[in-house]
C-alpha cells in the first residue's frame, strides 16, 4: 500500500494567486514545489493547472530555472533538475532533524514491524522526510519526498495539533474554508489529541491504512514547539488489538527524539 503525492494544495494556489505584489522569486518558487509534488514529469498543461499561473509567466520561470540547472526538460516534459539533486542530497546529510530521528525510527521499525515516517508540514501539505520500511511483504508507505493534504491521518492531524496556535489557525481557516461543520469537528478532535498526546487514525488516506503519529518537539526561545510527527503505519488487520502498545511505542520513541534534539 503506498500514499502518492498530491498536488499543491488548491487553497495555497488560490491564497498566492490573490496575494498582491507578489514577487517573482515566489513565482520560482511556485513552480519549484509544483515539480517536487507531482511525483513524475509534468506537462506545461499539468504545471499551469498545478500553480495558476499564466502561461507567459510560467515559460519565463521554468526558462530560468533550466539555466540555472533546477528543470530539466525531455520531450516538452518538465521535472527536478540535477541542481536540485544536490540539494536533496545535501539535505540528507546536513539534516538535524533527520540525523536525531533516524535511530529511534530504526528501533520503532524494528520492534513492531512495521513502517515508521518522519513527517513535516509545509505549505498545507503532509511531508515525508525520512522512512523506515516494515519488514513484511505486505506494508504501509509514506514514500520519502512525497505528500498528501494537511487534513485527514493520524501523520496530518499530529502536526495539526502540535503546532503553534497562531500557524493552526490560519492552516485551518484555508484548509477548511467553507466548511463549518468540519471545522468545528476539527477544532474538537486536535483538543482531544493534544491532551492524549497522539493522534490515531484508520482507513483516513488510503483504505485499510492505520496510523498512530506523535510530536517531535525543538527548543525554540520561548519553549519547545512542535517540529516534526513521528508516525508507526500498519495495515489495519496487522494492527487491530495492538494500537495502544503502538501508540505507547510511538510516543516514547517520539520522546526521545526531541529530548535529543533540545540538547543539541
Amino acid at each position: 500500500m503506498m500514499w502518492h503525492a498530491e498536488r499543491i494544495n488548491s487553497a495555497y494556489v488560490l491564497q498566492v494567486k490573490q496575494e498582491s505584489g507578489v514577487t517573482g522569486a515566489e513565482r520560482l518558487l511556485l513552480v519549484l514545489t509544483a515539480l517536487a509534488s507531482h511525483g513524475k514529469a509534468m506537462s506545461v498543461k499539468d504545471m499551469l493547472g498545478a500553480t495558476g499561473l499564466a502561461q507567459s509567466t510560467l515559460y519565463r520561470q521554468v526558462a530560468l530555472l533550466k539555466r540555472w540547472g533546477f528543470v530539466a526538460e525531455d520531450a516538452g516534459h518538465y521535472a527536478p533538475g540535477p541542481i536540485s539533486l544536490q540539494l536533496a542530497l545535501g539535505f540528507d546529510i546536513n539534516s538535524l532533524l533527520v540525523e536525531a530521528s533516524r535511530e529511534g525510527m530504526c528501533q520503532l521499525a524494528k520492534a513492531s514491524q512495521e513502517s515508521v515516517g518522519l513527517l513535516v508540514a509545509v505549505n498545507d501539505r503532509v511531508i515525508c522526510l525520512e522512512m523506515i520500511e516494515s519488514s513484511h511483504s505486505l506494508r504501509c508507505s509514506f514514500e520519502k519526498g512525497r505528500a498528501v493534504a494537511l487534513k485527514a491521518g493520524a501523520s496530518a492531524k499530529s502536526l495539526l495539533a502540535f503546532m503553534s496556535e497562531k500557524s493552526r489557525v490560519e492552516t485551518l481557516d484555508r484548509v477548511f474554508s467553507g466548511d463549518t461543520q468540519g471545522r468545528a469537528a476539527i477544532d474538537a478532535e486536535l483538543a482531544l489529541i493534544r491532551a492524549k498526546g497522539y493522534a490515531m487514525s484508520d482507513s483516513e488516506v488510503d483504505p485499510g491504512v492505520w496510523g498512530v503519529s506523535a510530536p517531535v518537539f525543538r527548543r525554540v526561545a520561548r519553549g519547545a514547539l512542535a517540529n516534526a510527527s513521528i508516525t508507526l503505519m500498519a495495515p489495519s488487520s496487522r494492527a487491530a488489538g495492538r494500537e495502544m502498545q503502538f501508540a505507547d511505542w510511538t510516543m516514547r520513541t517520539a520522546h526521545a527524539i526531541s529530548e535529543r534534539l533540545q540538547a543539541a
